[in-house]
């Protein structure tokens, strides 16, 4: 959704700006976009009668107890959040900010297709192969997409090297037709 991308942008580069422990406050704004991401919760929040603090409460309460404790950046960049009524960009921010970090080390986000689940041997086996067709240091995540019928497709930014069975058979459709 381009306008949430547009709405968490300014939130994710502040942050990002502001410095620090970068990497622990990646898994503060993963565990809060989970949290955010609760209808219960979003209700809550839309309601007129309750007010951002009453919120920012909950919320902090709620991440508490799950043993998430929010440094001050992160209380800041949620209250912040709740009084600018952006509670539903909370996930998108969380990922701009995560993106940033690993851009800024080097590391780029890469999503992994295969028509079947990987083991983590397998995926280790296969990233030095993608670092290097790439030209950058990625951080893997794997996806099951069972259109695929075999192989991967590897996405890093906007490039896609895609080496799945079903890529293979379309392309010798579109050579036999031709």
């Amino acid at each position: 959704m381009a306008e949430l991308a547009t709405i968490a942008r300014p939130y994710a580069e502040a942050l990002f700006r502001a410095g620090g422990e970068q990497a622990a406050l990646v898994g503060q704004l993963q565990g809060l976009a989970l949290l955010a991401a609760s209808e219960e919760l979003r209700q809550f929040a839309d309601n007129p009668k309750v007010s951002p603090t009453q919120v920012f409460d909950l919320l902090a309460g709620v991440a508490l107890q799950k043993g998430l404790a929010l440094d001050s950046r992160a209380a800041n960049l949620l209250q912040a959040v709740l009084d600018n009524g952006r509670l539903a960009a909370l996930p998108e921010i969380a990922a701009q900010y995560a993106s940033l970090v690993h851009n800024a080390s080097g590391v780029h986000d890469a999503t992994l297709v295969s028509a079947f689940p990987l083991s983590e041997a397998q995926v280790a086996e296969l990233m030095p192969t993608l670092e290097r067709r790439f030209g950058r240091k990625l951080n893997a995540h794997v996806e099951i997409d069972a259109s695929l019928i075999g192989g991967i497709r590897a996405v890093v930014g906007d490039e896609v090297l895609d080496l799945s069975v079903k890529a293979r058979l379309e392309q010798m459709k579109a050579a036999l037709t031709a």
